[in-house]
């Protein structure tokens, strides 16, 4: 039964591994669940995206402003969990840090705008997505985290600290106190709150994030934070953890693919070292360079790769086919990681720190 987050309008329904508290350090990566679901109690359910309500069945409901209902719930779950002590700034940091990574690398962002990833829901149902990182998928959530980081510094940066992200969300969520009735929004009435904030052309930043193309996340809101995403040879500990909770071995950063402990390809990186050597989803690796495959193994000669400058030689079971590529990769190892700018006191900081 663990597993489910579902946002209701004056409860929600949180399901979580038995080990949820006992095993604590072994499940940082879903210790945002109950904040992000806390939050959609204002973002979602009382203040609603006008398509998002609907007076009966017969009418659809549309999806044009998930990048606000699932996106900024997104980032407040993850500021929250900080905040409330689920997470660690470190913690919190490094898993800002896999985000950045996975959207930078996301190079569906040339032909597919964010505000059409809003259809996903109805257009895909969330069946799986084999090449997600070119079809793209629901990116409004974790992609829309960082358009609403990139919102909170630029607010912070401008009114010389004075001014946040929070008071958007007191002036946005925090009105007819006592009432449960829900309240509607448009794109307008957003731009709205935040020019009561913060005066800014908020309606052209959010159109060119939400309707622009081309490649690299919007990563302005780490840099303005006081941060750089850079990537080592070794992964932090929240990478580490995230692995083994997926129970899979995530090599997006370097060949391009993720593995499960059998060595099945689970996720291929698209126009990644693997995909060019025609990998897919449900490959299997049989050796590595002549030897049994072990994820071990493979990660050494990742990084044998760098050093000696010779390609990683690969056995692989395709269905009842087997078949032998040399993946031309000598980058080493690549994880994620968020590393501190300047001395000035860094808005990221200042965001995940306990609050009154």
């Amino acid at each position: 039964m663990g597993g489910i987050g579902l946002e209701h309008h004056q409860s929600s329904e949180n399901g979580v591994k038995p080990t949820y508290f006992t095993a604590w350090e072994e499940h940082a990566r879903g210790r945002d669940l109950l904040a992000h679901e806390y939050v959609h109690s204002w973002n979602g359910k009382f203040r609603r995206p006008a398509d998002l309500w609907t007076p009966d069945y017969n009418v659809p409901m549309r999806g044009s402003l998930l990048w606000v209902y699932e996106g900024q719930t997104q980032y407040w779950g993850k500021v929250l969990a900080a905040r409330a002590g689920f997470h660690s700034k470190q913690q919190a940091l490094d898993a800002l840090a896999y985000v950045a990574a996975i959207f930078d690398y996301r190079v569906g962002r040339e032909w597919r705008a964010l505000k059409d990833t809003t259809n996903d829901p109805v257009a895909s149902m969330r069946r799986p997505h084999p090449w997600r990182s070119w079809g793209r998928s629901e990116d409004y959530y974790s992609e829309g985290q960082l358009i609403w980081l990139d919102a909170d510094t630029l607010i912070r940066e401008m009114s010389g600290g004075e001014k946040s992200l929070d008071d958007f969300a007191r002036t946005f969520f925090g009105i007819n106190d006592g009432s449960f009735v829900p309240v509607t929004y448009t794109f307008d009435d957003v731009v709205e709150a935040l020019n009561s904030v913060q005066v800014y052309d908020w309606a052209t930043f959010l159109s060119d994030r939400l309707n622009g193309h081309g490649q690299g996340a919007p990563l302005d809101g780490i840099r303005r934070g006081g941060y750089e995403l850079v990537f080592t040879a070794t992964p932090s500990e929240y990478f580490a953890g995230s692995e083994a909770s997926r129970e899979e071995t995530d090599l997006t950063f370097s060949v391009g693919m993720v593995i499960s402990a059998e060595g099945v390809v689970t996720a291929v990186q698209w126009e990644g070292p693997a995909f060019n050597e025609g990998l897919t989803v449900g490959n299997e690796i049989i050796a590595i360079n002549e030897v049994a495959f072990d994820v071990d193994h493979l990660k050494r000669a990742i990084t044998g790769a760098k050093q000696a400058g010779a390609a990683i030689d690969m056995l692989i079971k395709d269905d009842d086919r087997y078949r032998t590529i040399s993946i031309e990769y000598r980058g080493g190892l690549r994880y994620p990681h968020l590393v501190r700018q300047g001395s000035e006191p860094a808005y990221l900081d200042l965001i995940f720190a306990p609050k009154d």
